[in-house]
């Protein structure tokens, strides 16, 4: 297999926790709330993956995951919308609650040291016919079945916001909030709904870490994607198209580190694995992308 192909199947590997984690981060930024806890989400997506597999098998990790993603978002939306918190300052403490609370549990299920923590991971699934063409078959139609739900969840989260009465009353809330309380819309109910459903995509997340790059749990493991996310969903114009296109551009400059290590350059690796983040900056120092945002993004919650 060439090189570029390989670049190509790892560049798909590493966008899709970052496709799971942005797609929920653009739900709920529609609905006009910021959710900065979406990495403490991974995180414990990722440990509930991790224990719940090791427990009761790879499809128990998922249930798990997506259930310890949205309840770490519920308890960001009982202070946000219940209590009327700063978003940031909430979602900040959530995703460091989340660091530090993954880092306790984990060494008191698996010791100080999690020795011995290894659990199958999911190998990719080929779809008939597709996986054979050439060049792009391998990369793209022979991922895992997190890389096709992924794809499958934001093409779905993009007919329900543009096609349903729910979509058009989840808009309402991120752009018009007033508008859509007098309209007869709950929306307390339906932005937390909205962060629920991001805290569950982002557990996807961190369940794809688990169960199919890594095999284990390791503290800190979700490394800054879940501020990532966010960023791909502005670079996106919050529009389900732009976050798929930025999510794989970012998936791209992480697998660059493999394609340079390939082809034998002798940098120190800390270059390599800085490389996304440093994309992140550069993009939003250089984005434009404001003007697209719901109008009452970040704003105080007053329902």
């Amino acid at each position: 297999m060439s090189t570029g192909v390989e670049f190509l199947g790892a560049t798909v590997r590493t966008a899709t926790p970052l496709l799971l984690a942005a797609t929920g981060e653009l739900l709920v930024e529609r609905s006009g709330i910021i959710y900065v806890g979406l990495e403490g989400s991974i995180l414990a997506g990722a440990l509930a993956a991790a224990a719940g597999a090791l427990a009761w098998g790879t499809p128990a990790g998922i249930a798990v995951a997506l259930l310890a993603g949205a309840a770490t978002a519920a308890l960001f939306a009982l202070f946000v919308v219940r209590w009327k918190t700063e978003q940031i300052v909430t979602g900040t403490a959530i995703t460091l609650l989340a660091t530090g609370g993954t880092a306790a549990l984990y060494h008191g299920l698996f010791g100080p040291e999690g020795a011995g923590l290894r659990i199958p991971v999911l190998g990719p699934v080929a779809i008939p016919g597709l996986a054979a063409i050439p060049v792009l078959g391998a990369p793209l139609f022979a991922q895992s079945v997190f890389t096709y739900a992924a794809v499958l969840a934001l093409g779905i989260v993009w007919w329900g916001m543009a096609r349903t009465h729910l979509g058009l009353a989840l808009r309402a809330c991120g752009e018009r909030p007033a508008a859509a309380r007098a309209a007869g819309v709950s929306t307390g109910w339906l932005r937390g709904g909205a962060a629920i459903a991001a805290g569950a995509f982002a557990g996807a997340a961190g369940a794809s870490l688990v169960l199919v790059q890594s095999g284990t749990f390791a503290e800190g493991m979700s490394a800054g994607r879940g501020f990532i996310a966010i960023a791909i969903v502005a670079l996106g114009r919050w529009r389900p198209g732009g976050v798929l296109v930025a999510a794989i551009a970012f998936g791209g400059a992480s697998a660059l580190q493999y394609l340079f290590q390939a082809r034998g350059w002798t940098l120190p690796y800390q270059a390599f694995l800085a490389l996304p983040y440093l994309a992140t900056l550069v993009a939003l120092a250089t984005a434009r992308a404001r003007g697209a945002a719901p109008a009452a993004l970040g704003q105080a919650v007053t329902d």
